[in-house]
């Protein structure tokens, strides 16, 4: 459960670098049944399109995928472990290869770069802070490491410590706005990250809320990562979750 009640979020804290100037609200919208990935795709790329030619505003998606690997731009084939476990999507977005399925949260940003900064640096910055934030929601610490993309966790036991991977960021931009996004291990199966070397980190794990002891909800996690954008990139409203019309 949160550890703390969850508020608005951006009304005390200072204003962030990444905050629009004119104020205007991100679409916020959750699937509530598994999406498939080459949907998603077809889904961020049209929206981020539109919202370059200032045909359509500024959208976070959050949602699930049924177990699936991903290969980034910078995917090496050997650490794709395990080929026929599940279906394998080569994709623009940055990073290597990450899986995702049910019980992880996604969360695709589509964000007009061009009303806030154009520095892909700090945005990738925020993302970081984003989840961070909404870990600090359950009272989980974590934080960044130099030369490891994600967030992570340490933990430690009489005469032991490590460090797992508790997010991935992925993203790509263009035309300065951006598209694919995180994924929050909230109670994902965490043997299927055994078919891949996980953004080819070999010598680091991957745990999730749930394996860390914290029960938490999907719907819980999106309160915190909604709580924790707000404080990061500012204001959201409610919005409907693209639907895959398809036979």
């Amino acid at each position: 459960m949160l550890s703390q009640t969850l508020n608005s979020g951006a009304s005390d804290a200072p204003a962030s670098k990444l905050f629009r100037a004119d104020g205007a609200p991100v679409e916020w919208a959750v699937s509530a049944a598994p999406v498939g990935y080459d949907f998603a795709v077809e889904t961020m790329e049209a929206r981020a399109a539109a919202i370059a030619a200032g045909e359509a505003g500024e959208l976070v998606w959050l949602l699930e995928h049924p177990p699936l690997y991903t290969a980034g731009v910078s995917s090496k084939e050997a650490d794709l472990l395990e080929p026929g476990r599940f279906p394998v999507h080569r994709t623009g977005r940055g990073g290597q290869f990450t899986y995702h399925g049910p019980g992880q949260r996604v969360a695709y940003v589509m964000l007009d770069l061009n009303r806030r900064g154009k520095d892909v640096r700090a945005f990738v910055r925020g993302l970081e802070q984003w989840i961070i934030g909404a870990l600090g929601e359950f009272g989980v610490p974590a934080d960044v490491r130099d030369g490891r993309v994600g967030v992570w966790v340490e933990r430690k036991g009489p005469g032991w410590s490590r460090e797992d991977k508790i997010a991935a960021i992925g993203v790509k931009v263009r035309k300065w706005v951006s598209f694919h996004g995180i994924s929050l291990n909230v109670e994902p199966d965490l043997s299927h990250f055994t078919g891949i070397v996980p953004c080819g980190i070999e010598e680091h794990g991957v745990t999730s809320l749930v394996d860390l002891g914290v029960p938490a909800t999907l719907d819980e996690a999106d309160e915190a990562l909604r709580t924790s954008f707000r404080r990061v990139f500012g204001a959201v409203t409610a919005a409907a979750a693209p639907q895959d019309g398809r036979a």
